[in-house]
């Protein structure tokens, strides 16, 4: 599905943008916004399941948080890169849903790919709004660029309290039982995301909010200032 976004997420898997701000998407979701995914590469080397498999449950996933688009590159997993050709191709992704606001990785974090991706979209959001970068294509200025937490995470800028929708951002999760759960006859290779992983998302979701008595929150980084109309 095309048109117009008011946010699109980035992550370099499926899974990632759950991860992170799941229960933020369906907040969003639930209030009337056009919410997108995009994944840049299909999870080819992931040590369990299947491509084919994999994008079965990133669609299942995103039937969950009613994503108006999911969509994904087909970028190399492992071979992510700040190219020209990497660049152009998330560029192109932001010029074709005008997104106002972009979501990518927090841009340190233990897996490569997650970092990759990170400085890919930051790179496409200002390539984005110049004219004379692929000038076939009508340039798109993003409003704010703001990067979400999913493997590690330092003290986040904002918060977002999701309580009400985190039911949703569980069920979400559920949907990649390739990645979190274990396969019948013990084929499973053991990874971090399944031993016991979903359980220390909610955990850190959990602390996130503890701050502010929120029972869960999703929390987020910026690199320039956050604009605000008024404090009350």
């Amino acid at each position: 599905m095309s048109g117009q976004l008011d946010i699109l997420i980035f992550g370099a898997h499926a899974d990632d943008a759950e991860i992170g701000m799941a229960g933020t998407i369906a907040k969003h979701v639930s209030a009337g916004l056009k919410v997108g995914v995009c994944d840049l590469t299909r999870a080819e080397m992931s040590s369990n399941g299947t491509v084919e498999r994999r994008q079965g449950e990133a669609n299942a996933a995103a039937e969950v948080l009613g994503l108006h688009a999911r969509t994904n590159l087909g970028l190399p997993d492992r071979g992510l890169h700040i190219t020209p050709e990497h660049i152009a191709a998330v560029t192109a992704e932001i010029r074709k849903f005008a997104p106002r606001i972009v979501f990518a990785p927090y841009w340190d974090d233990r897996h490569p790919d997650h970092v990759a991706c990170s400085k890919l979209v930051e790179e496409a959001v200002f390539n984005a709004k110049l004219r004379k970068f692929m000038p076939d294509e009508p340039a798109v200025l993003v409003e704010d660029l703001f990067f979400y937490f999913i493997n590690d995470w330092k003290t986040p800028d904002l918060v977002v309290d999701v309580t009400e929708y985190y039911d949703t951002k569980v069920h979400s999760l559920q949907c990649y039982r390739s990645q979190f759960g274990q396969a019948p006859g013990g084929d499973t290779v053991a990874t971090p995301l399944n031993q016991g992983y979903v359980e220390r998302v909610k955990a850190r979701d959990a602390l996130l909010g503890q701050r502010k008595l929120i029972p869960f929150a999703e929390g987020f980084a910026v690199k320039a200032p956050f604009r605000i109309e008024r404090f009350i």
